[in-house]
Parts: C-alpha cells; sequence; structure tokens
C-alpha cells in the first residue's frame, strides 16, 4: 500500500511490463514528456535498440496505469550495462513513491538477471535514493548534449563501476 497526501490508500501492483503494454505507456510518455523527449540525448540513444521486457515494469492501481519503467541495453566502452528510463508516473501520482517503486522492481531485476550497472539521465538528489551516484567526470559520455551532473550510475554489484570508461552507445545483439 502507498499512502497518498490527503487521500486513503491505494493499493499499487508492479508487473513486468508486456507487448500489450506499449500503446498505453507511449501515451502516458506523451502526456508526461511531450514532443520535447524527442530531442533528449537519452531518448535518442533508447530509439536505436529496443527496451528488454523481462527488465522492464509498469505500476497500477488496480487496471489503471499510471506509471512505467524501461531498462535498454548499453555499452559503456566495451562494458555492458544498462540505460535506466525513462521513467514516468502518471501527476497525480507523484510524491507517493510509485517512482521509487518502479525503481526498486527495476534494479531488483536487473540484478537477478546478472547485470552489474545501471545508467541514467537525471536528478541525483531523487534517483540518489535508488542507490544512484554522478559519474565522475569524464568516465562515460553520451552521444549528443547532456549535462554531466545528471548521468548518473548505480553499481549492482560492489566495484562494478571500476575501471569502466568510454562512450556510452546502445547495444546490439549479437
Amino acid at each position: 500500500m502507498l499512502r497518498a497526501h490527503g487521500m486513503t490508500d491505494v493499493s499499487l501492483t508492479i508487473l513486468q511490463e508486456t507487448a500489450e503494454d506499449g500503446p498505453a505507456i507511449e501515451r502516458l510518455h506523451e502526456r508526461t514528456f511531450g514532443p520535447g523527449r524527442y530531442a533528449k540525448s537519452a531518448y535518442r540513444l533508447r530509439e536505436q535498440v529496443a527496451h528488454s521486457l523481462d527488465l522492464s515494469f509498469t505500476a497500477r492501481v488496480g487496471t489503471l496505469l499510471v506509471g512505467s519503467v524501461r531498462l535498454s541495453p548499453i555499452r559503456v566502452g566495451e562494458t555492458r550495462a544498462l540505460l535506466l528510463g525513462p521513467l514516468t508516473v502518471e501527476p497525480p501520482f507523484r510524491d507517493r513513491g510509485v517512482g521509487q517503486a518502479l525503481i526498486a522492481r527495476a534494479l531488483e531485476a536487473a540484478r537477478a538477471g546478472g547485470h552489474k550497472l545501471v545508467l541514467l539521465v537525471g536528478d541525483e538528489s531523487y534517483y540518489g535514493k535508488s542507490g544512484f551516484t554522478r559519474v565522475p567526470p569524464g568516465r562515460a559520455s553520451m552521444p549528443g548534449p547532456v549535462d554531466a551532473a545528471r548521468l548518473l550510475v548505480a553499481e549492482l554489484t560492489a566495484g562494478a563501476f571500476d575501471g569502466v570508461s568510454g562512450a556510452i552507445r546502445a547495444e546490439w545483439e549479437t
């Protein structure tokens, strides 16, 4: 149960994303991010590779889709990693723990799947609650303009980011 500000408790269900969820998630992205999302470097990178359905999740209150998080395969230099995002929560359900619950479930699934690193572009004050820290200056670079202070990494195993550096690019299946 999530406690809503001034409202009754809401029962939140986190489910693995399915292919059938795609259209509803895209509508959610349109409502929350608008057309400007297409110009963002992280979005442009995600366009190059499909997100991993087994590592992507939806949040629902009853049957209502209220949030989504996706993980996509990338590389930092030659090291395999995942890119978190977009993380999307319907505005009326923000500040109720929905986003943090989605992040926790995605990181748990990534760790269980043997993944070691997750990167994202976002606010450290928010994502730091989930274990993300700033990528040290010069260690990794996104294609296109990105504020270096917003490039964050979470190690799913201790020391996983040690010695990792290079350009961030979409991971292609071989």
